[in-house]
């Protein structure tokens, strides 16, 4: 016995009885072999949407693999993340070097420093698991440029 595609009821014969869709096969012949692959070129995804978003928030590497591979980089959510995730390395990069450069000058903020480090990975971390989560968190002054370019 087949079922009908559209609805998933039994039916006999060419036409479904309960929504009236084509069972595209002709009365007592065998079910149909499985369907072909798709064609060369085709969009093939390899992972879901919120794991390639949270993957975005791989340092340096993962924002620019997403904006690189060819099914991703259609998807406007994973090109939020991937832009915002290489923003915030930007930032993060940018104040790292301020803050060296002060800690030189001011070897009694070593501490701080270690604990600022720590901030950037749990913030890395935080972004993550909310973008996982399918969650969009924007951050204040690097997230609207992330939405302007997605």
């Amino acid at each position: 016995m087949t079922y009908c595609q559209n609805c998933g009821s039994p039916v006999e014969g060419r036409f479904c009885a309960k929504c009236g869709a084509a069972s595209g096969q002709d009365v007592g012949s065998t079910p149909e072999s499985p369907a072909p692959p798709p064609p060369p070129g085709a969009d093939f995804k390899i992972m879901a949407d919120n794991v390639a978003s949270a993957l975005c928030y791989v340092p340096l590497l993962g924002g620019i693999v997403f904006l690189l591979m060819e099914p991703y980089n259609r998807n406007k959510v994973i090109r939020f993340h991937a832009f915002q995730a290489l923003f915030l390395f930007g930032a993060i990069f940018v104040l790292n070097i301020a803050l060296t450069t002060f800690l030189e000058i001011f070897w009694s903020f070593w501490g701080m420093y270690r604990l600022i480090r720590l901030v950037y990975l749990v913030l890395w971390v935080y972004l993550g698991y909310k973008a996982y989560s399918g969650e969009k968190v924007v951050l204040p002054v690097i997230g609207p440029l992330a939405e302007k370019q997605a």
